[in-house]
């Protein structure tokens, strides 16, 4: 491997499949993940997770906060920020989808890294989130024991929407087993508050700049995730997380779905617009 591509072993053989009409692809499940930023000297970093190498999928590889949306995240919050129809406009969604996703990105932010965007005024944040109470009410969130629009409540808090910047979109390809819809945002770690490793699928955390992050993937030292990896490239050109997040209104929000195709003698596996991640799988073994 020349780079740090995750390529899971599986893949050919599932790509062959599909391609004969011998695999129906699932549905993809909704879910948010989080780029968040803070700055440096030498410029913003961002905050990545390195998933446990025992996991089944993924293991080892580096991501970002994230997860899928709970069924309950649909339920009316406090809101702060642009109206759930402009976040329905800017994700391609309905409004229930939009608070939905938005709700998972700020849950899964607090849920993994321990960082809250919201606050109890439109106009600020929650400047500490550590101790007994705030982890009590962190684990209930974790284990489903209330919903995020309950702990907000609890809080007297709002979700402070205008705090995230939405990315981009990917799509989980359909000869996966497990798929997933995913929207990435960016964000700015907010005064007060620090990150912790609060994910139980993550074995180590990390604070590092975009360009570091690529060049280790590049490398081979880094293992990524297509999207990952992808988004991570968009970020390095921006000086201060600032720059990012007003950028954001400016990112293409079309999905991306792998594509995977028979030529000749060969499976092509390809995401449109990233050419960096083709794949040529033979036709008659896995590679």
């Amino acid at each position: 491997m020349s780079n740090g591509q995750w390529y899971p072993p599986e893949w050919p053989d599932r790509i062959r499949a599909l391609a004969a009409g011998e695999l129906t692809p699932v549905t993809p499940k909704r879910a948010a993940t989080v780029m968040l930023l803070r700055d440096a000297a030498d410029g913003p970093a961002v905050h990545m997770l390195r998933r446990r190498t025992s996991m089944a999928f993924a293991g080892g590889a580096y991501a970002y906060p994230g997860g899928g949306v709970d069924p309950r995240d649909d339920r009316p919050v406090g809101w702060a920020g642009p109206s759930l129809e402009t976040w329905a406009r800017r994700l391609g969604t309905d409004t229930a989808s939009a608070q939905a996703i938005v709700c998972a990105a700020v849950r899964e932010t607090y849920e993994e890294a321990g960082v809250l965007l919201a606050g109890p005024t439109p106009g600020t944040v929650v400047g500490d989130t550590t101790g007994d109470d705030w982890e009590a009410d962190r684990q209930a969130l974790v284990d489903r024991d209330v919903s995020f629009a309950e702990f907000l409540d609890r809080r007297g808090l709002m979700l402070r929407s205008d705090l995230l910047g939405a990315w981009a979109r990917w799509i989980t390809p359909e000869f996966e087993p497990r798929r997933y819809d995913t929207w990435f945002f960016v964000a700015a770690l907010p005064e007060g508050q620090r990150t912790r490793n609060a994910s139980t699928e993550a074995e180590s955390t990390v604070w590092i700049r975009p360009a570091e992050a690529t060049a280790g993937y590049d490398k081979g030292e880094l293992l990524m995730m297509p999207p990952t990896i992808a988004t991570l490239r968009t970020l390095r050109q921006y000086g201060t997380a600032a720059q990012a997040l007003e950028a954001a209104a400016g990112q293409d929000m079309a999905p991306v779905l792998a594509k995977a195709r028979l030529e000749g003698g060969e499976v092509v596996l390809s995401w449109p617009g990233h050419d960096e991640f083709t794949k040529h799988v033979p036709t008659g073994g896995s590679r």
